[in-house]
């Protein structure tokens, strides 16, 4: 072989190995470029994953808040109507009282309810009220029942009541008691059970 063969040889296997080199060096980079980049995608994707998970979380909080909020205020406006509905009907209702006692039904129901609390009182002394708005039916009141009556000082709107002192007990048949009974009692149900 000639010294120029020799050299072309040589330059020849020279500029393989360096290529092979350089490829290799060249992979070797590109597989840690990828591996960086691969690692890099990851983390991102990670990252995204966590930030629509914190979003989903606060969008629903955010929902949550948002419904309860309304829960709340049409709870609050259903209340508002029922008691609007409430008073309206307690108002009329103390209309129908008042019609009532103007009736003969009504001196009738004060008749009776005498006679019980001087039945209930036997031999006890029993102080039977009337309310102011009745003292006008005293004096039929006691004709018929043979009971002297007494006017109580505060008006409880119609009907009777009564003390028997020495066994300490009310006898309340007052309206403006069953009235308030009543009332505290009412109750508007709704379709989810509520009240």
């Amino acid at each position: 072989m000639t010294l120029e063969e020799k050299i072309a040889h040589l330059q020849t296997a020279s500029m393989e190995q360096a290529r092979a080199e350089g490829n290799a060096i060249i992979d070797s980079h590109r597989a840690a470029l990828e591996k960086v980049f691969a690692d890099h995608k990851n983390e991102v994707e990670h990252q995204a994953e966590l930030r629509v998970r914190e979003e989903m979380t606060r969008a629903k909080l955010a929902l949550n808040q948002a419904k309860a909020k309304s829960q709340l205020e049409m709870k609050r406006r259903r209340s508002k109507a029922q008691q609007e509905w409430k008073e309206k009907i307690f108002k009329e209702t103390m209309e129908m009282v008042r019609a009532y006692m103007k009736t003969e039904e009504y001196d009738a129901f004060l008749e009776k309810c005498i006679r019980r609390a001087e039945e209930y009182a036997g031999d006890d002394l029993v102080v039977i009220y009337l309310s102011p708005s009745d003292e006008g039916k005293k004096e039929a009141l006691e004709e018929k029942t043979g009971v002297s009556l007494d006017i109580y000082p505060e008006d409880f709107i119609g009907g009777v009541r009564a003390e028997i002192q020495s066994r300490n007990i009310l006898i309340d048949n007052s309206f403006q008691t069953q009235l308030r009974d009543e009332y505290e009692k009412f109750m508007f149900l709704g379709g989810d059970g509520d009240a």
